[in-house]
């Protein structure tokens, strides 16, 4: 009998659904507990009416063989497709890779598509917001925002969240792993989504921005895979998001619109802003995952692995290969 056969994982981003994911084959017993309403993490994708948009990860690339092959899977699904968009670089280009060598991907029809597939095999608990962990002899029990404490037990507990959500929930069960969180330092964005009733004539499809507000611009309805109307993502830079995190909505769509518009945009039909407040780590930090058999608690999630999409699905396997190896030991 395995020490550890029946799993919770926290967080149904893309680290906590590899880790689940690569377990679950191994033929232990997985639940994942996630917050909002559907998997996908910043992943994600916004939609309303007739429209869609990107407003998370705009794209990901996959140098490492193994995040390779899981691509490949991907696309044999159906649910991700290569994207190769026309580039441009509004400032300094040496900043900024443009080759069309290098491969980007997107999610299809939309960017939480390969979230949504690797969840469809697993047990997850959707709008299920983890508030503490509390040991029942030799396993843990999970509390819960919406129905208070949960009455099955786990051998171990495993956190795929951003690092300031780790702090709280390990503070005292496990303190090494929330002073690892606690000097991650996770910097906010904010999206814009833009809504257009033709075409916006642009020379591009995407932009990297090194100069204002923005940091990045993209065509969003022009990845492979999307339909509706034409509709544009604007992020801005880490920096004026930070100094702006709260600041209202409205201030921050007119100060996006003004630098879109200093780029050769015009005025959208709407406009929709949302607010990533943990969207990168910087500087990222390099140890991949962490693992405590001591508490049998666990962190995986790409502030851990050099941030990216690919740094996060790579962190949530190392994780769940760390924790098979102690089942073995």
């Amino acid at each position: 009998m395995p020490r550890y056969a029946n799993l919770a994982i926290i967080g149904a981003g893309i680290a906590g659904l590899s880790c689940a994911t690569a377990l679950r084959q191994a033929g232990l017993a997985v639940t994942v507990f996630e917050k909002s309403r559907a998997p996908a993490g910043r992943m994600s994708t916004r939609r309303a009416d007739d429209w869609q948009c990107d407003h998370g990860a705009q794209y990901f690339t996959a140098p490492d063989a193994a995040f390779r092959a899981e691509v490949a899977r991907w696309q044999a699904a159906g649910v991700a497709s290569l994207w190769q968009p026309t580039l441009a670089v509004i400032g300094d280009a040496a900043l900024h890779n443009t080759s069309a060598s290098l491969e980007r991907f997107v999610g299809t029809p939309r960017m939480t598509a390969p979230a949504r597939w690797l969840a469809s095999t697993l047990s997850i608990k959707a709008e299920r917001t983890i508030t503490a962990l509390q040991r029942h002899g030799a396993h843990w029990q999970l509390h819960c925002a919406e129905e208070g404490l949960i009455e099955s037990t786990f051998d171990a507990v495993l956190l795929a969240v951003p690092a300031p959500q780790v702090v709280p929930l390990l503070a005292e069960p496990a303190p090494l792993l929330a002073e690892l969180a606690r000097g991650a330092n996770m910097r906010g964005c904010w999206a814009l989504m833009l809504r257009f009733a033709a075409r916006v004539e642009l020379p591009f499809d995407a932009a990297f921005v090194n100069a204002g507000p923005l940091r990045w611009i993209a065509r969003d309805s022009a990845k492979p895979g999307r339909t509706g109307p034409e509709t544009w993502l604007l992020h801005a830079s880490a920096a004026w998001s930070e100094a702006h995190l709260e600041a209202s909505a409205e201030s921050v769509t007119t100060s996006l619109l003004a630098a879109f518009s200093a780029c050769g945009g015009p005025t959208p039909e709407a406009a929709t802003a949302h607010r990533w407040r943990y969207a990168d780590t910087m500087p990222p930090l390099e140890a991949g995952c962490a693992w405590d058999p001591a508490t049998k608690l666990g962190l995986c999630g790409d502030w851990l692995n050099g941030g990216r999409v690919e740094g996060a699905w790579l962190s949530g396997r190392k994780l769940a290969s760390e924790l098979l190896q102690a089942n073995v030991n």
